[in-house]
């Protein structure tokens, strides 16, 4: 078989040069659209990446309900584990008690969401998207939403096993899913980022 009848692919492959990409070279995923030998970019995200993906890509009140949703999704996450551990009597947490009466943690979630009600009403637009006011919002919030069947039913059935686990899924379920929703236009960015 001569070079001159294979045309130019034969002719490439002989003399060591790359073949003309064609239509199945430019759609393989694997090499890329430079073909086999192409330099394969491994990016990876930095932190500066997800903080400007972050300020670009969200107006200040999508900011603040993604820092609120994480914040709540923290803290319900941390409330979890150390009322577990309480209740086991595993590591460093204990009750805390004044006059022999429980302080439930309820009582500092409303406490939080009162400092936000005063910012909220009073503070300047400045001091409203603060991300510590989101924080607070998000902390607070969870703080409360742990012990809502106590608050509805104003006895404590905090660990009856009427559902307590499903609750735990349910609200955890939802806290995330918010959090990612409040998230996407961000994870969207870095997604493009990491493929450029």
């Amino acid at each position: 078989m001569s070079l001159r009848a294979a045309g130019p692919a034969a002719a490439g492959a002989v003399s060591g040069s790359r073949p003309e990409p064609g239509p199945a070279r430019d759609s393989c995923r694997c090499c890329g659209p430079e073909g086999y030998g192409a330099a394969v970019t491994n990016r990876s995200l930095s932190s500066d990446d997800v903080r400007r993906a972050f300020r670009e890509e969200l107006g200040p009140g999508q900011r603040s309900a993604l820092i609120s949703w994480l914040a709540f999704t923290g803290t319900f996450a941390g409330l979890r584990a150390v009322t577990y551990s309480i209740r086991d009597g595993k590591g460093p947490f204990r009750n805390i008690s004044v006059g022999g009466e429980h302080l439930h943690h309820y009582m500092w979630g409303i406490g939080l969401l009162s400092g936000v009600g005063a910012i909220a009403v009073r503070g300047d637009e400045e001091h409203r998207r603060h991300p510590g006011v989101a924080v607070t919002y998000g902390s607070g919030l969870a703080l409360i939403v742990d012990e809502f069947a106590l608050l509805l039913d104003l006895k404590d059935v905090y660990w009856a096993k009427q559902g307590r686990i499903s609750i735990d899924l349910g609200i955890g379920g939802i806290a995330l899913a918010g959090s990612y929703f409040a998230a996407l236009p961000v994870l969207r960015r870095l997604r493009r980022e990491l493929r450029g």
